[in-house]
């Protein structure tokens, strides 16, 4: 299944077309870029350990290890961007007949959940770092989710680790359609940003900022229920451009029954979707559900390596972080397939993307050797549904048993309290504890 699709969605045709369109001062002498993006799919899935030991371990690499990795130094944001976006759009279309029976998460909207991801501190592999004391950032970028979908659907890298998220948005805005609704934190609660989403005609839940768009109240709040999670208010608000045009928006204030993590017992919430579509309480609700892609990010780390520390040159990162984007889609269409496939109710039996992945690295090599490529031609020209139907069938001889997912408790919130610096770095031995002799 694995194969078939990476066959489809990063075909080494399209790859290298990719390349071309979007390229701007590199260009290709000996060295394909889909080598390039094949070697850094091994790293991603944890098939290899390091870019160096995928290059070593090909056989079709007839360029230098210095060849290699300058090339993968160069590769342009612009790239890599294209790459997450087409390889998206080409999966949309197979695993959106799996998803018919799903409950939608707002109706007659398709979902939009944006955030920003900083990349882990790399080694201090380039010599302008190695005198520098503190941690090296390669890199960020702005992710679009489609968690409806369990899509990576648009992602902008930038090179720049302290650029402020908000100074990304303009390429995503460029992309936003109409009937979609976006979820977003308040890094992105600007006027700007708002007006924008309003006039691509796309609705949007997003957490209001302390200080900005600073709208003014229309009348004073009303309570209207509660929540999970605490009591909803509602209150009319309008923000105002520079050039004074106005939006009235509904601001929805979810009072926690319990503080944040950072101590904040009070949300407040800016959308433009009308209440009758969505009353204060789903929204409330449906902005809770931002927290999916956190999940994803989290599933990003422990599934694949998505950020090597090895990579400091901030292209060749967020390259890599792309191309575990890529492989992330594809193994989310997987699990969709057995899913689907089995009839299996979430709530009850989770599949696991990490298991669906170990099973890939498990049996790809052997399967290669063991299957002539004249075995994979038959898939190269089935549409979209058909392909759809293919993993359906190859799905029904997966044990999903295999694949369940082993969620553990939640952990019981214990106040913690102050403790002295010498006693928070006392260390014990898990030895004399467990035998009720702690010890120094």
């Amino acid at each position: 299944m694995a194969r078939v699709l990476m066959q489809q969605a990063l075909s080494r045709e399209w790859l290298e077309e990719v390349f071309e369109q979007h390229r701007d001062q590199q260009y290709t002498r000996e060295l394909l870029f889909s080598t390039v993006v094949d070697l850094m799919a091994l790293v991603a899935l944890g098939r290899q350990p390091s870019l160096h030991a995928a290059a070593q371990a090909s056989p079709e690499l007839k360029v230098s290890l210095a060849a290699l990795y300058d090339k993968v130094n160069h590769t342009e944001p612009e790239v890599v961007r294209a790459l997450v976006r087409g390889s998206s759009e080409k999966l949309v279309p197979v695993v959106a007949p799996m998803k018919e029976k799903q409950t939608q998460w707002a109706a007659g909207y398709r979902v939009r959940v944006l955030d920003g991801n900083h990349l882990a501190a790399s080694e201090k592999r380039l010599k302008p770092l190695r005198g520098f004391r503190g941690a090296a950032l390669p890199g960020q970028s702005l992710v679009v989710y489609a968690p409806e979908l369990d899509l990576v659907v648009d992602m902008v890298p930038a090179e720049d680790a302290h650029a402020q998220e908000r100074a990304l948005m303009g390429p995503v805005l460029e992309q936003v359609q109409k009937g979609e609704l976006w979820l977003a934190d308040r890094n992105f609660s600007t006027t700007g940003i708002l007006f924008a989403l309003h006039d691509k005609q796309a609705a949007f839940i997003i957490r209001e900022h302390g200080v900005s768009p600073n709208p003014t109240e229309l009348g004073p709040p009303r309570e209207v229920g509660r929540v999970e999670t605490g009591l909803v208010f509602e209150q009319a608000v309008r923000i105002e451009e520079e050039t004074g045009r106005q939006l009235t928006l509904r601001r929805v204030v979810l009072h926690l029954d319990e503080p944040t993590e950072d101590g904040e017992t009070v949300i407040r919430l800016l959308t433009n979707v009308p209440a009758e579509r969505m009353g204060a309480q789903e929204v409330a609700r449906l902005y809770r559900r931002r927290w999916s892609i956190e999940g994803m990010f989290g599933r990003l780390e422990s599934v694949f390596q998505s950020e090597v520390a090895g990579l400091g040159n901030p292209r060749a990162a967020l390259l890599a972080f792309g191309v575990a984007c890529m492989s992330y889609n594809i193994l989310a269409v997987l699990q969709a397939a057995v899913e689907t496939e089995h009839r299996l109710d979430a709530a009850n039996f989770q599949v696991s993307s990490y298991y669906i992945a170990n099973e890939v690295r498990s049996t790809y090599s052997g399967m290669m050797i063991a299957v002539p490529e004249v075995k994979w031609e038959e898939f190269e020209t089935q549409s979209a549904p058909e392909l759809s139907r293919t993993l359906l069938r190859l799905a029904a001889n997966v044990n999903p048993a295999r694949l369940r997912k082993h969620p553990r408790k939640p952990k019981k919130k214990t106040k913690k309290g102050y403790v002295p610096g010498a006693e928070a770095r006392r260390h014990v031995s898990t030895t004399r504890v467990l035998r009720g002799q702690e010890s120094t």
